[in-house]
């Protein structure tokens, strides 16, 4: 059994370390789902660079995808080969 315990202005509940391994928790992002049950504490599952490619074509066709800052490098593509 835990208790909530007093955070600064929050609350939090001390999980044993046990029950974090044992759920998959460690050095995990999680998410909270609040349930007719109560509260469900799960990590969320995410491969790295998800949902990048389709932001990035989103941000080339309405023209989002401008350079914010001149790198000052002056590159010859034509140049380049495989």
């Amino acid at each position: 059994m835990t208790m909530l315990i007093k955070i600064g202005n929050s609350q939090g509940v001390r999980i044993p370390k046990a029950i974090i391994k044992q759920a998959h928790l460690e050095n995990a992002p999680l998410e909270f789902e609040v349930t007719a049950q109560g509260l469900l504490l799960k990590p969320i599952q995410r491969k790295p660079r998800e949902g990048w490619a389709e932001a990035f074509k989103e941000m080339a066709a309405s023209g989002d995808d401008a350079l914010l800052i001149d790198d000052g490098l002056d590159l010859d593509f034509d140049e380049w080969t495989a």
